[in-house]
């Protein structure tokens, strides 16, 4: 009876060994099994990675292409841009200087239309002059010098309208260009070459001479 018991607590710890053994050759074989499966999970995960890195390279690689002609398009178009700028800037440039030269063109013309009329006009300033420095100082003809004042200063005033003005000549430096010498004479009172009388004034229309002043030089 004692050597049945035996017999059977031997089985049960060898029935329990062996449970015991394959239980931990199927842990064994578990954690072998997840240690391959966390291999390829891995390897899924690096070679997945790899290719979505190869995929941003490419669009990386497109982005700059794409920035590079836009670049390109950029430049073409600036340098289209600023030749049209200069083309306008020349054209501008030059209507400006041709509507210059029309305007002066036209002033000189109209300054030489109204000096071809003006000119016939003053040999009559140059009467009423001379008649106002001989003027009565008294009675009747003291008034009528004061009319005909008056009319030679209208005449003035008409004459500046038109862009015409007499030239102030008396004590300047003797100028061919605007002057005209009749004759030289000592003087103690002036410079050699200075102007010592006027005996017909000169006119300026515009910058331009309308009629030379007619005077008397010091040697």
């Amino acid at each position: 009876m004692a050597a049945t018991r035996k017999k059977t607590e031997r089985d049960t710890r060898h029935k329990k060994d062996e449970n015991m053994k394959i239980q931990i050759k199927q842990e064994e074989t578990g954690t072998e099994e997840r240690s391959d499966r966390n291999e390829t999970t891995m390897a899924e995960a690096i070679t997945d990675l790899e290719s979505r890195l190869e995929d941003l390279e490419c669009a990386r690689q497109e982005l700059e292409a794409e920035i590079e002609g836009l670049r390109a398009e950029l430049e073409s178009a600036q340098a289209k841009s600023q030749e049209y700028l200069d083309g306008w800037q020349r054209a501008l440039a030059d209507f400006t200087n041709y509507k210059r030269r029309i305007e002066r063109d036209q002033q000189l013309t109209y300054q030489n239309q109204i000096g071809s009329v003006v000119k016939r006009y003053l040999p009559i300033v140059d009467d009423l002059e001379r008649a106002l420095n001989n003027r009565p100082l008294e009675g009747e003809g003291a008034a009528w010098a004061g009319g005909i004042e008056l009319i030679y200063r209208k005449f003035l005033t008409a004459l500046e309208a038109d862009g015409v003005r007499q030239m102030e000549v008396a004590g300047q430096m003797f100028d061919p260009n605007l002057h005209e010498a009749i004759s030289q004479a000592p003087s103690s009172e002036h410079e050699s070459g200075q102007v010592t009388e006027v005996l017909q004034k000169g006119y300026l229309i515009g910058d331009r001479v309308l009629r030379p002043a007619i005077v008397k030089v010091a040697e």
